[in-house]
Parts: structure tokens; C-alpha cells; sequence
């Protein structure tokens, strides 16, 4: 095949138009031909040398299949496969963009790492509200416990010995990760339930009602009380005017809450000197509120 012919015949199979659904995407991938050593050789040096972008996509496109495939094996994640596919061509899209023809090997070999590191990415960031896995360590668990569990049991300390030495990881490691994945998220808050055999209980179930302590709840009111008494005193040791000036500014209502202005044309004097009574009853009321009663 003449690679001048190339961006014409994949242009025809382009999957820029409305697809549906991810089995009509699966469709359409599927009718993508699969290109020759020598066309993929011919298209990464075009795409190498002289950035042609369609050569580029001619190399994804022919790929898209294969990312299907390793996306298929992600499946028991409980994730949907259109975003394992999604994240896999991403990493093709990076291999592509990285390949180097003079190296000798097939794009598939080395797209295959970075599609598969895209798909890991994606994996952990959702699999779990929680992260279960950090450091190398644990990603490399993560994603080969189960496939060296022989059953659904915990491992026995002969099998995490063994886990651990074809890993390359401590015991400890093994069975933390063991954990973690045996554990699942739980709401915190969940929606209730339509019927009390479905019910799920959550940790916010657990927790104490703000008033649920009698001994708390007195002690707050008798706080209140007190304060109210304290404030009352306080108030009644300020003189007429300043009493008046607080009370119109802080203990009335929105609409009937009087402004500077309007105490100023009351008594006579400016807002400025106004905003100073104000300012000296509030420290006056502070120092006799924490005074003995």
C-alpha cells in the first residue's frame, strides 16, 4: 500500500462522527485495518520528521482496537469500559507521540506501556473514594493480588510469604494491601432506606445528637441565663444616653436599627461623635460583663 494513500483511506473511517454508544464506538474500531510493518514504519517517520499529523492519526486509529483490548481486562474494576477506552487511548496518543521507527519494534509493543500506565492511573483515581495504593509498592498489590490469590480466602502466611517474594515486597505490604481491598466505602450519610431489612447503617448513624447529653444542654441554658443577667446589669450601670445609643443600634430590629445620622440629629451632636459614644459604651459594656455579677 502506497502511504500517499493513507490519510484518505483512514479520514474515510474517522470516528469524529456521532457514534451512540461504546458498542457502536467497539463497531466502528473493529473496521479499522490493522497496518503493515512497512506502512507503520513509512507513517511514523512521516509523522517523526516532518510532524504530519495526519500520518499521527493513522497510527492511533489502526491502534484503537488494541486499546480495547487491554481496556477489556480492567473490566473486573466494576468501572465503565468507556473510560477504561477513553484512558487507553490516551496512552496510545502519548506512545504515538513518542514512538521512534529507528528502534526497530512495533508501535503495539510500545504503546502497550503507556496505555497500560494510563489505564492504572485511572484505575486507583476511581476505583475507590479513598486512594488504596500510593507508593510503587502498592501499586504493584494492587493490581497483582488477585490475580495471585488461588481463592476468595485471606492468604495464609505461607501465601504471603510467597506473594511477597514474587513481588518484591515485605509481608506487611502484602497483607495491608490484602486489607484494603477486602475493605469497601461506606456513605457516610446514606440515602434511607425504603424498607428496614435494606437498611444501611453508616457512621453518621453513630453519632451523638448535639442536645442528646441532659448534663450539656442545662449547662448551656444556665450559660444563657447568666449571660442575659450579666448584660442586663451591665446595661443598667451605662448612663441614659449610651444605653439608648446601644439599643437602638444593636438590639433593634432591621427596620427599626437607627443610624448614626439619625442619633446624631436626636441629640444634637455629629455621627462622628456618635460613633465615639458607641465605641466607649462597647468597652465599658465588655469590662462589666466579665466583672463579678
Amino acid at each position: 500500500m502506497s502511504t500517499q494513500v493513507l490519510a484518505p483511506r483512514y479520514t474515510d473511517l474517522s470516528l469524529t462522527g456521532p457514534l451512540g454508544s461504546l458498542d457502536a464506538y467497539l463497531d466502528r474500531v473493529s473496521k479499522v485495518p490493522v497496518l503493515s510493518r512497512e506502512d507503520e514504519q513509512s507513517l511514523a517517520r512521516r509523522f517523526r520528521e516532518e510532524g504530519d499529523v495526519d500520518a499521527a492519526r493513522a497510527l492511533v486509529l489502526s491502534h484503537l482496537r488494541f486499546v480495547v483490548y487491554i481496556a477489556r481486562g480492567y473490566s473486573g474494576y466494576g468501572l465503565p469500559m468507556g473510560d477504561l477506552v477513553q484512558e487507553g487511548n490516551v496512552g496510545l496518543m502519548k506512545a504515538v507521540k513518542r514512538f521512534d521507527p529507528t528502534i526497530g519494534v512495533r508501535l503495539v509493543s510500545f504503546a502497550v506501556h503507556w496505555i497500560r500506565a494510563e489505564i492504572h492511573e485511572y484505575v486507583l483515581r476511581n476505583w475507590r473514594l479513598v486512594k488504596v495504593a500510593t507508593t510503587k509498592a502498592q501499586r504493584k498489590l494492587f493490581f497483582n493480588l488477585r490475580r495471585l490469590k488461588k481463592n476468595l480466602t485471606w492468604l495464609s502466611p505461607e501465601e504471603t510469604r510467597t506473594v511477597a517474594r514474587e513481588l518484591s515486597v515485605s509481608e506487611y505490604e502484602v497483607t495491608e494491601m490484602e486489607r484494603r481491598l477486602a475493605a469497601r466505602d461506606l456513605s457516610f450519610d446514606p440515602t434511607p432506606a425504603e424498607s428496614e431489612e435494606d437498611e444501611t447503617y453508616s457512621p453518621a448513624t453513630y453519632l451523638p445528637a448535639p442536645d442528646a447529653d441532659p448534663a450539656t444542654q442545662v449547662e448551656s441554658e444556665e450559660w444563657e441565663d447568666d449571660t442575659h443577667e450579666r448584660l442586663a446589669a451591665a446595661m443598667q450601670a451605662l448612663d441614659a444616653r449610651s444605653r439608648d445609643i446601644l439599643a437602638s443600634r444593636w438590639m433593634a430590629g432591621d427596620a427599626e436599627k437607627a443610624t448614626l445620622h439619625d442619633l446624631a440629629a436626636k441629640y444634637g451632636v455629629s455621627a462622628e461623635r456618635i460613633r465615639q459614644l458607641e465605641a466607649n459604651a462597647i468597652k465599658k459594656l465588655r469590662g462589666l460583663m466579665v466583672g463579678p455579677a
